[in-house]
Protein backbone atom coordinates (compact mmCIF):
# COMPACT_ATOMS: atom_id res chain seq x y z
CA UNK A 1 0.00 0.00 0.00
CA UNK A 2 3.18 2.68 0.71
CA UNK A 3 4.81 1.62 -2.49
CA UNK A 4 2.80 1.19 -4.73
CA UNK A 5 -0.14 3.38 -3.87
CA UNK A 6 1.37 5.95 -1.30
CA UNK A 7 -1.52 4.99 0.87
CA UNK A 8 -2.71 6.63 3.55
CA UNK A 9 -2.64 5.65 6.93
CA UNK A 10 -6.09 4.42 7.50
CA UNK A 11 -5.33 2.66 3.93
CA UNK A 12 -2.15 0.92 5.31
CA UNK A 13 -3.82 -0.30 7.87
CA UNK A 14 -6.67 -1.50 5.89
CA UNK A 15 -3.94 -3.24 3.49
CA UNK A 16 -2.29 -5.21 6.55
CA UNK A 17 -5.66 -6.53 7.49
CA UNK A 18 -6.15 -7.75 4.34
CA UNK A 19 -3.23 -9.03 3.56
CA UNK A 20 -3.10 -11.02 6.92
CA UNK A 21 -6.22 -12.93 6.04
CA UNK A 22 -5.16 -13.64 2.69
CA UNK A 23 -1.86 -15.11 3.83
CA UNK A 24 -3.70 -16.57 6.55
CA UNK A 25 -5.84 -18.02 4.71
CA UNK A 26 -3.00 -19.16 2.33
CA UNK A 27 -0.99 -21.03 4.45
CA UNK A 28 -4.01 -22.85 5.84
CA UNK A 29 -5.14 -24.12 2.24
CA UNK A 30 -1.74 -24.89 1.28
CA UNK A 31 -1.58 -26.82 4.85
CA UNK A 32 -4.57 -29.29 4.43
CA UNK A 33 -4.56 -32.72 3.76
CA UNK A 34 -6.90 -34.32 5.33
CA UNK A 35 -7.34 -31.79 7.85
CA UNK A 36 -4.19 -29.63 8.83
CA UNK A 37 -1.51 -30.79 11.26
CA UNK A 38 1.14 -28.54 13.10
CA UNK A 39 4.47 -29.33 11.56
CA UNK A 40 3.13 -29.26 8.17
CA UNK A 41 1.08 -25.99 9.31
CA UNK A 42 5.12 -24.59 10.60
CA UNK A 43 6.85 -25.56 7.48
CA UNK A 44 4.20 -24.21 5.33
CA UNK A 45 4.06 -21.12 7.53
CA UNK A 46 8.62 -20.52 6.90
CA UNK A 47 7.69 -21.04 3.15
CA UNK A 48 5.17 -18.48 2.87
CA UNK A 49 6.97 -16.04 5.10
CA UNK A 50 9.86 -16.40 2.84
CA UNK A 51 8.53 -15.73 0.20
CA UNK A 52 6.22 -12.77 0.90
CA UNK A 53 9.56 -11.09 2.71
CA UNK A 54 11.43 -11.19 -0.55
CA UNK A 55 8.26 -9.86 -2.41
CA UNK A 56 8.56 -7.02 0.28
CA UNK A 57 12.17 -6.26 -0.18
CA UNK A 58 11.64 -6.07 -3.99
CA UNK A 59 9.23 -3.96 -3.66
CA UNK A 60 11.65 -1.87 -1.83
CA UNK A 61 14.15 -1.75 -3.98
CA UNK A 62 11.69 -0.16 -6.53
CA UNK A 63 10.10 2.40 -4.84
CA UNK A 64 10.90 5.69 -4.53
CA UNK A 65 13.45 6.93 -1.48
CA UNK A 66 10.74 8.65 1.02
CA UNK A 67 8.15 5.52 0.20
CA UNK A 68 11.12 3.14 1.26
CA UNK A 69 12.21 5.17 3.83
CA UNK A 70 8.03 5.43 5.11
CA UNK A 71 7.87 1.65 4.64
CA UNK A 72 11.05 0.61 6.40
CA UNK A 73 9.73 2.79 9.57
CA UNK A 74 6.02 0.85 9.31
CA UNK A 75 7.37 -2.55 9.04
CA UNK A 76 9.53 -2.23 12.14
CA UNK A 77 6.38 -1.72 14.12
CA UNK A 78 5.92 1.99 16.39
CA UNK A 79 3.24 3.18 18.43
CA UNK A 80 4.40 6.84 18.02
CA UNK A 81 1.21 9.16 16.60
CA UNK A 82 -0.99 6.33 17.80
CA UNK A 83 -3.94 6.89 19.48
CA UNK A 84 -7.74 6.29 20.35
CA UNK A 85 -8.96 6.00 16.31
CA UNK A 86 -6.23 2.92 16.64
CA UNK A 87 -7.77 1.37 19.94
CA UNK A 88 -11.51 1.82 19.84
CA UNK A 89 -11.27 -0.91 16.53
CA UNK A 90 -9.33 -3.35 18.54
CA UNK A 91 -11.04 -3.35 21.75
CA UNK A 92 -14.15 -4.09 19.80
CA UNK A 93 -12.37 -6.61 17.86
CA UNK A 94 -11.10 -7.99 21.23
CA UNK A 95 -14.23 -7.90 23.08
CA UNK A 96 -15.66 -10.13 20.33
CA UNK A 97 -12.80 -12.70 19.64
CA UNK A 98 -11.49 -12.54 23.07
CA UNK A 99 -14.47 -14.55 24.73
CA UNK A 100 -14.38 -16.80 21.93
CA UNK A 101 -10.60 -17.94 22.02
CA UNK A 102 -10.39 -18.19 26.02
CA UNK A 103 -14.05 -20.51 25.88
CA UNK A 104 -11.70 -22.58 23.48
CA UNK A 105 -8.91 -22.81 25.59
CA UNK A 106 -9.10 -26.31 27.03
CA UNK A 107 -9.68 -27.79 23.13
CA UNK A 108 -6.23 -25.78 22.16
CA UNK A 109 -4.73 -27.88 25.24
CA UNK A 110 -6.09 -31.04 23.90
CA UNK A 111 -4.78 -30.31 20.81
CA UNK A 112 -0.94 -30.65 22.26
CA UNK A 113 -1.77 -34.25 22.95
CA UNK A 114 -2.43 -35.06 19.47
CA UNK A 115 -5.66 -35.37 17.05
CA UNK A 116 -6.29 -38.89 17.97
CA UNK A 117 -6.21 -38.51 21.69
CA UNK A 118 -8.39 -34.78 21.23
CA UNK A 119 -10.99 -36.79 19.29
CA UNK A 120 -10.93 -39.38 21.63
CA UNK A 121 -11.57 -36.81 24.12
CA UNK A 122 -14.54 -35.02 22.46
CA UNK A 123 -12.94 -31.98 21.20
CA UNK A 124 -13.80 -31.29 17.35
CA UNK A 125 -10.24 -30.97 16.25
CA UNK A 126 -10.82 -29.29 12.86
CA UNK A 127 -13.37 -27.09 14.06
CA UNK A 128 -11.33 -25.74 17.10
CA UNK A 129 -8.40 -25.41 15.35
CA UNK A 130 -10.16 -23.31 12.10
CA UNK A 131 -11.94 -21.24 14.62
CA UNK A 132 -8.53 -20.36 16.64
CA UNK A 133 -6.41 -19.91 13.80
CA UNK A 134 -9.03 -17.32 12.23
CA UNK A 135 -9.51 -15.45 15.28
CA UNK A 136 -5.13 -15.54 15.43
CA UNK A 137 -5.28 -13.95 12.41
CA UNK A 138 -7.94 -11.27 13.05
CA UNK A 139 -6.16 -10.23 16.28
CA UNK A 140 -2.65 -10.05 14.52
CA UNK A 141 -3.78 -8.55 11.54
CA UNK A 142 -5.98 -6.31 13.27
CA UNK A 143 -2.83 -4.91 16.02
CA UNK A 144 -0.62 -5.32 13.00
CA UNK A 145 -2.23 -2.76 11.47
CA UNK A 146 -2.74 -0.42 14.05
CA UNK A 147 0.63 -0.13 15.10
CA UNK A 148 3.01 -2.27 12.46
CA UNK A 149 4.58 -5.82 13.10
CA UNK A 150 5.98 -5.28 16.43
CA UNK A 151 8.38 -7.95 16.39
CA UNK A 152 9.15 -11.11 19.20
CA UNK A 153 5.94 -10.17 21.57
CA UNK A 154 4.20 -13.16 20.20
CA UNK A 155 7.39 -15.89 20.90
CA UNK A 156 8.27 -13.92 23.94
CA UNK A 157 4.82 -13.48 26.18
CA UNK A 158 3.55 -16.82 26.16
CA UNK A 159 6.80 -18.47 27.53
CA UNK A 160 7.48 -16.29 30.16
CA UNK A 161 3.55 -16.69 31.01
CA UNK A 162 4.32 -20.25 31.11
CA UNK A 163 7.03 -19.82 33.63
CA UNK A 164 6.25 -17.41 35.97
CA UNK A 165 2.38 -19.34 36.19
CA UNK A 166 4.06 -22.86 35.75
CA UNK A 167 1.03 -23.77 33.52
CA UNK A 168 1.12 -26.84 31.73
CA UNK A 169 -0.50 -25.74 28.87
CA UNK A 170 -1.03 -22.42 26.66
CA UNK A 171 -2.19 -20.05 28.93
CA UNK A 172 -3.64 -17.66 26.61
CA UNK A 173 -5.05 -15.02 29.78
CA UNK A 174 -1.69 -14.76 31.12
CA UNK A 175 -0.11 -14.51 28.04
CA UNK A 176 -2.52 -11.98 26.91
CA UNK A 177 -1.23 -9.87 30.13
CA UNK A 178 2.13 -10.46 29.41
CA UNK A 179 2.12 -9.38 25.47
CA UNK A 180 0.60 -6.17 27.04
CA UNK A 181 3.04 -5.51 29.73
CA UNK A 182 6.15 -6.17 27.42
CA UNK A 183 5.18 -3.63 24.80
CA UNK A 184 3.94 -0.81 27.37
CA UNK A 185 7.55 -1.48 28.89
CA UNK A 186 9.59 -2.01 25.50
CA UNK A 187 7.38 1.37 24.52
CA UNK A 188 8.34 3.59 28.07
CA UNK A 189 12.25 2.07 27.25
CA UNK A 190 12.16 3.29 23.58
CA UNK A 191 10.79 7.06 24.88
CA UNK A 192 13.53 7.59 27.64
CA UNK A 193 16.29 5.37 27.62
CA UNK A 194 18.04 7.32 25.17
CA UNK A 195 17.15 10.80 25.76
CA UNK A 196 16.01 12.83 22.29
CA UNK A 197 16.44 9.52 19.85
CA UNK A 198 13.12 7.76 20.46
CA UNK A 199 13.61 4.42 18.90
CA UNK A 200 10.48 2.63 17.48
CA UNK A 201 9.08 0.61 19.99
CA UNK A 202 9.89 -2.60 17.51
CA UNK A 203 12.96 -2.02 18.06
CA UNK A 204 13.40 -2.61 21.87
CA UNK A 205 11.22 -5.64 21.39
CA UNK A 206 13.14 -7.10 19.07
CA UNK A 207 16.91 -6.69 20.96
CA UNK A 208 15.03 -7.93 24.36
CA UNK A 209 13.51 -10.82 21.83
CA UNK A 210 16.68 -11.76 20.61
CA UNK A 211 17.96 -11.54 23.83
CA UNK A 212 15.47 -13.92 25.81
CA UNK A 213 15.76 -16.13 22.75
CA UNK A 214 19.23 -17.39 22.64
CA UNK A 215 19.03 -17.41 26.85
CA UNK A 216 16.25 -20.23 26.02
CA UNK A 217 17.94 -21.55 23.50
CA UNK A 218 21.53 -21.87 25.85
CA UNK A 219 19.32 -22.70 28.58
CA UNK A 220 17.36 -25.64 26.95
CA UNK A 221 21.13 -26.79 25.47
CA UNK A 222 22.58 -27.14 28.96
CA UNK A 223 19.45 -29.31 30.21
CA UNK A 224 20.07 -31.97 27.34
CA UNK A 225 16.59 -31.02 25.24
CA UNK A 226 18.60 -29.82 22.24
Amino acid sequence: MIVLFSGTAGQVALGALVGGLVTGFAIYALAWKRGVHGYRLVLVGIGVSAIVTAVNGYLLTKSDIVDAARAVVWMTGSLDGRDWDQVWPLLALCAVLGPLVLANARGLRMLEMGDDVSYALGVRVERVRLLLMLSAVLLTASATAAAGPVSFVALTAPQLARRLTRAPGPNLAASLCMGAALLVTADWVSQRAFGSEQLPVGVVTGVLGGVYLLWLLVTERRAGRI
